[in-house]
């Protein structure tokens, strides 16, 4: 290696890193024993002429709440960007170090030679033009020592460039390759257990000027025992320059030969660690689907004669070597005209254009017709004459793989769909709409182009089954959330009798609406008290009525001292639904007090000013404290 350190190198930057192979029981069990001078992650940034990028990215590195080392590997940099690393390895001293190369022409080897001078627990790869989130490893380290995880995934934000989704439907304490969508990611953007790595020499490929982070994700998917995934922050920003200097920005950077003969390695290493059968086909899935089948699509358009014959030939030979039935059966309907269209380029061609449509949609109606909500809108694809039809698409945004298609009635480019929420299971729904042009499905969200003056119709009950249609607040997509899990369901209770019964309860009865409509009886599931300074709850028996009426006899003398705030909890489909409890000064019952044992207990039920909410202050007064009161 040519190479000098700056900024304090350790002396033992080359020990012997391996260890034994512990399960993620012992690994997490481990991490509660490091030492506390001992680095959580190496954060290693390959820069070649990036100058413009490094403040960005070097200060979102040091902001990290982690014990840190930043290893910065300058690429031979000509842009003045080595200068700039090494003053910040002057300032900060013992974090920022750096190593300069002659330049390599290839992304892996400055990576691989960050890795061997990392010294922490974790390894993390951050590209120079792009930037951590402030609490990035924070949280990717947190989940990684309570779960003894190999491979964190954080998830990403794009800003002008695509970011990945599919795995990051939701927060994953542990995931496998089977059960989830982790391996559809395949950059090196990740948290990783070095251990993990330096046992089983992962290393970057150092002769390929793109998919090299693909050969070094997939080896070391193979080897974790446990993955995680947090989904509920972003923790990395992928930018694209805007200049386009970055390689995968250049022409050429996607080379359509040049990246089926690229992908045949990361495939050869995945069936070298997976036995035959459903794992390796639903692992060949993804490289069929987003690397193979992918250079049909608009590379081929791309693509002269001849070129176009050269690719069909390179797409059937891996075919022929990896195309499993058990893939096959897992393909996309496009993926299989594709397939059976090997030998007929035209064929090919004619799919291309159709994937390569501009999807038109928009919505134009959206209202309610007793329990149905009736979707209206347009949808075509753009220099096509004609399509063989539409449907909706609902999709369970935390349940992959989970969705209900919906016919719909066409007039020309005009559809009309009714949506049955009550087929719905409790969740949030994305509505997506689909248009089918020769076997060959398009899919988009809609909502986002609309009706100026359309507006969401309100929520309703849906048997015993609240429905909340809604417009995301990122992309104004139309979404159903059934069972109140990401809106709040509208609501209120009333008490419309209050009177003191045997046994110091005071007796309630009243009326709840939701959506301005009476739940059944069987929702109404209990009162809830909650005492306002600490948070402690108290759960009593209520009894649901027909119409929406409700009656509670809750034991208020066996409150706590404190000042109690009452609630109505509801059972509509998703989440309980609390209510604060509404009431009139007229309608609440006198104070009442009593001796119980040698105190005063004295409960006084109150409607709040302004909304005139149900609450009760108890106290309970010693003998000592009622004199001193007296006297004083």
């Amino acid at each position: 290696m040519t190479g000098r350190a700056v900024a304090g190198w350790p002396d033992d930057s080359q020990a012997d890193r391996t260890g034994p192979q512990a399960d993620h029981t012992e690994r997490a069990r481990a991490t509660a024993d490091v030492s506390p001078d001992a680095v959580d992650v190496s954060i290693v940034i390959p820069v070649h002429n990036c100058q413009p990028y490094l403040d960005r990215c070097l200060t979102a590195a040091l902001v990290q709440r982690v014990k840190k080392e930043i290893v910065v590997v300058d690429d031979g940099s000509t842009d003045g960007g080595g200068e700039l690393l090494d003053l910040y390895a002057s300032y900060h001293r013992g974090i920022v170090k750096v190593v300069h190369l002659e330049h390599s022409g290839f992304p892996g080897r400055p990576r691989n030679v960050g890795l061997e001078h990392a010294t922490g627990r974790y390894v993390f790869f951050c590209d120079a033009d792009d930037y951590l989130g402030e609490e990035a490893l924070e949280r990717m380290v947190a989940v990684a020592d309570r779960n003894g995880s190999d491979i964190v995934l954080g998830r990403v934000a794009g800003h002008g460039r695509r970011a990945p989704v599919s795995m990051f439907q939701r927060n994953a304490e542990r995931v496998t390759l089977a059960d989830s969508m982790v391996y559809n990611s395949l950059s090196c953007w990740k948290l990783f257990r070095r251990d993990m790595l330096e046992r089983h020499g992962i290393r970057f490929g150092e002769d390929q000027r793109v998919g090299e982070d693909l050969l070094f994700t997939v080896h070391a998917y193979c080897h974790a025992e446990t993955i995680s995934v947090v989904a509920d922050y972003d923790c990395y920003h992928l930018v694209a320059r805007p200049d386009g200097s970055s390689i995968m920005q250049q022409p050429g950077s996607r080379d359509p030969l040049a990246w089926l003969s690229m992908i045949r390695k990361p495939i050869e290493l995945m069936a070298a660690h997976v036995a035959p059968g459903p794992l390796r086909d639903h692992l060949l899935r993804r490289h069929f689907r987003l690397d193979v089948f992918a250079q049909l699509g608009g590379p081929f358009l791309a693509a002269d004669g001849v070129r176009r014959k050269e690719i069909t030939a390179e797409v059937a030979a891996l075919c022929d070597q990896w195309l499993t039935p058990g893939v096959r059966e897992r393909l996309t309907s496009a993926d299989r005209q594709r397939l059976a269209a090997l030998a007929d380029i035209d064929r090919l061609v004619r799919l291309a254009q159709i994937e390569a449509a501009a999807l038109r949609r928009r919505l134009t109606g959206l209202r309610w017709e007793g329990d149905k909500l009736v979707v209206s809108g347009t949808a075509s694809l753009a220099g096509m004459a004609d399509h063989d039809g539409v449907t909706l698409v609902l999709r369970a945004r935390n349940e992959h793989g989970r969705e209900l298609v919906v016919p719909a009635q066409r007039d020309g480019e005009s559809f009309t769909a009714r949506l049955e929420p009550g087929e719905l299971a409790s969740g949030v729904w994305d509505v997506l709409v689909a248009v089918e042009l020769e076997g060959v499905q398009r899919l988009g969200r809609l909502g986002a182009d609309r009706e100026a003056e359309l507006r969401c119709p309100s929520p309703r009950l849906v048997g015993e089954v609240v429905a909340l249609p809604y417009f995301t607040r990122t992309g104004g997509n139309l979404s159903l959330d059934v069972g109140g899990h990401v809106l709040s369901v509208p609501g209120s209770a009333r008490i419309t009798r209050a009177r003191w019964a045997f046994g110091h309860r005071l007796a309630l009865d009243g009326q709840v609406t939701v959506t301005g409509a009476a739940p059944a009886a069987s929702a109404v599931r209990q009162l809830v008290w909650r005492e306002r300074s600490t948070g402690h709850e108290r759960v009593e028996r209520v009894v649901g009525l027909p119409g929406g009426g409700f009656a509670a006899r809750p034991a208020v003398g066996r409150l706590t001292p404190g000042t109690w705030d009452a609630y109505i909890e509801l059972q509509l489909g998703g989440p309980p639904a609390r209510f604060r409890i509404e009431t009139a000064a007229r309608t609440v019952a006198e104070r009442r007090r009593w001796w119980h044992g040698p105190a005063l207990r004295s409960v006084r039920p109150y409607a709040t000013s302004g909304k005139g909410r149900l609450s009760t202050v108890v106290r309970a007064m010693t003998p000592r404290v009622i004199l001193r009161r007296i006297f004083r």
